[in-house]
């Protein structure tokens, strides 16, 4: 079977490197993601712009936008490119040179979504800061993946990652696919309801378990842990609503799609694992 993994970082910020060093055990390097996807036949991937200025500065307020693609000179050729926006810069005299930047980027470069890190910047999504970008988006078609649920730093602040949030511009932008990442956990009822209400939006199951094989297994025996998560399937009731996403490389891919696959329905597979993130990103 075929997979698009609809969520993954080729960043050299140093908590991924860190974590997958001693973590996850991954290779996260150009080859390692080469041997690591095509092992698991992995056909194509969406990675998911994010940049820092100096060793743990991420979420770094000082990055330029758009942020992108950095652990190496060049990325895999089946990795398709959602540039990441820092909401910090996109204020004062400097915000229409920084949207310049951003557009030019666009037009000039092959983009499949923008990333907003929610929670990580310390902006709603509904705050007028971005309404710039939903502009863009409406004008180069392009779908918004949202970062929600727990924030991989603790200088992240929860209360803006909190997925009902998604639902006050869904309502506005209807011209926009919204992408819930991580299934907005732990409020993953909260996401439920809002890909459920909303036709315009989605969300992807990466991240909900960070380690190696030996981590994921573990996870999967926790019936409380797996049956968290599959309440809120069952709630959205849309599995065409669902992408598949693993958050590498802060975990073991053949693990993680294991675990996937004892979340969902066997009939739906083709959809979550590789239909959905074709026909949202428009691969």
């Amino acid at each position: 079977m075929e997979i698009i993994d609809a969520h993954v970082h080729f960043s050299k910020i140093e908590s991924f490197i860190h974590t997958a060093n001693n973590i996850s055990l991954v290779d996260c390097s150009y080859d390692g993601y080469y041997d690591e996807f095509n092992k698991n036949t992995i056909a194509a991937s969406v990675g998911m712009g994010v940049e820092e200025t100096g060793e743990g500065n991420f979420p770094d307020t000082s990055c330029h936008n758009p942020m992108l693609l950095d652990l190496e000179n060049e990325r895999p050729h089946n990795m398709y490119e959602c540039i990441g926006i820092n909401p910090v810069l996109l204020t004062g005299i400097t915000k229409d040179e920084q949207l310049g930047k951003i557009e030019d980027y666009i037009i000039n470069n092959t983009v499949v979504g923008i990333k907003l890190y929610a929670g990580y910047y310390h902006y709603h999504v509904y705050d007028d800061i971005y309404k710039p970008i939903y502009e863009l988006a409406v004008k180069y078609g392009l779908p918004i993946v949202i970062h929600s649920g727990d924030t991989y730093s603790e200088r992240g602040l929860l209360k803006y990652s909190k997925p009902l949030d998604v639902d006050e511009i869904a309502v506005v932008y209807r011209d926009i696919n919204f992408v819930i990442a991580h299934l907005g956990d732990p409020w993953v009822m909260d996401c439920a309801e809002v890909i459920y209400k909303n036709s315009n939006v989605y969300a992807d199951i990466s991240g909900l378990i960070v380690g190696d094989k030996k981590q994921v297994n573990y996870m999967m025996k926790q019936k409380l842990f797996m049956n968290h998560i599959k309440r809120a399937l069952v709630y959205a009731n849309d599995y065409k609503k669902i992408l598949y996403g693993s958050d590498w490389p802060l975990v073991d891919t053949k693990a993680y799609i294991g675990f996937v696959k004892k979340l969902i329905p066997k009939k739906y597979y083709k959809d979550v694992f590789y239909n959905n993130a074709k026909r949202v990103f428009n691969l």
